[in-house]
């Protein structure tokens, strides 16, 4: 897969995942990387983003799907890390109307209290 890991210059995201850009890593991979929110909506908000560039879940598709599904196993183990056991949220806006802000696919993941029953 390394010859697909592909990012645009100007991106956060890549730029973060490069290094160009300090973060607190809480893990990564081959295929991804996870940070915390520099801007938490809760107590544990961290964020896991794939090391190619997609803008967002609008991109994925059959040939990517495996990595999305990767991210997906990530998520839990890094919920378990965090001991998010009483439960987590995992949110990925699409676009300008969910007010996605990076246009860099990635997965918020959002515990360590009661959430709100509404999302918005």
């Amino acid at each position: 897969m390394s010859d697909v890991l592909k990012y645009d210059e100007n991106c956060l995201f890549c730029k973060i995942i490069r290094g160009d850009i300090p973060s607190a890593k809480v893990y990564e991979d081959d295929l991804c990387y996870a940070f915390r929110d520099i801007n938490p909506q809760a107590p544990t908000h961290i964020l896991v983003v794939p090391k190619v560039h997609m803008r967002s879940v609008a991109e994925v598709n059959r040939h990517n799907e495996a990595l999305v599904g990767h991210i997906f196993t990530v998520i839990a183990k890094i919920a378990a890390a965090e001991g998010l056991e009483g439960g987590y949220r995992v949110i990925s806006n699409c676009g300008p109307d969910a007010c996605q802000s990076v246009p860099h696919l990635h997965f918020h993941i959002l515990g360590g209290t009661k959430l709100g029953e509404r999302m918005g």
